[in-house]
């Protein structure tokens, strides 16, 4: 069954755009929130997109996901050519891109792997086959409902919250 636009958005449904402010409080709310993603990187022996779905725990600052090490997306995150993060809802999205460092679990924090646990409700230190953790440094992070929140979807730019009175 296909939908017209008008179906999927009656006329005057869309919300105006928010504020600076408000799209980055609601990011971190996200952020804080959320505990899966999907996570795109690219398969470093053929090059090919691969995007997959993780979990995640935030800390404020940083990103801390967990997958195979031997996996396409564990070796892609390896890599060191970044990593791009889609969190939220089509019509509420929020897109990450970072720097990645690649931890293995016996070098990680016992303490952050702990939080990892309890959040996710999976402890990659248990699993039979060799995880790592990767650490997810954000230099730009975008946010956006609706095409009118197109302009002005940087709220985060080379690492650093845009300024809330932009």
């Amino acid at each position: 069954m296909t939908s017209t636009e008008d179906e999927c958005r009656p006329a005057g449904s869309v919300p105006p755009p928010r504020a600076t402010a408000d799209r980055v409080r609601d990011t971190q709310a996200l952020l804080a929130r959320e505990v899966d993603c999907w996570v795109a990187t690219a398969d470093p022996v053929t090059g090919a997109p691969h995007l997959v779905p993780l979990s995640f725990v935030w800390d404020g600052s940083s990103i801390l996901l967990a997958t195979g090490e031997r996996s396409i997306a564990g070796r892609g995150l390896a890599s060191g050519n970044g990593v791009r993060i889609g969190l939220g809802a089509t019509r509420d999205v929020v897109m990450v891109d970072g720097s990645v460092e690649a931890v293995p679990t016996g070098e990680l924090d016992p303490a952050e792997a702990d939080r990892f646990a309890r959040r996710t409700g999976f402890d990659p230190r248990q699993t039979t086959s060799p995880y790592l953790f990767f650490r997810v440094v954000p230099s730009r992070i975008q946010a956006w409902r609706e095409e009118n929140e197109l302009q002005g979807r940087d709220v985060m730019r080379d690492g650093r919250w845009v300024a809330l009175t932009e």
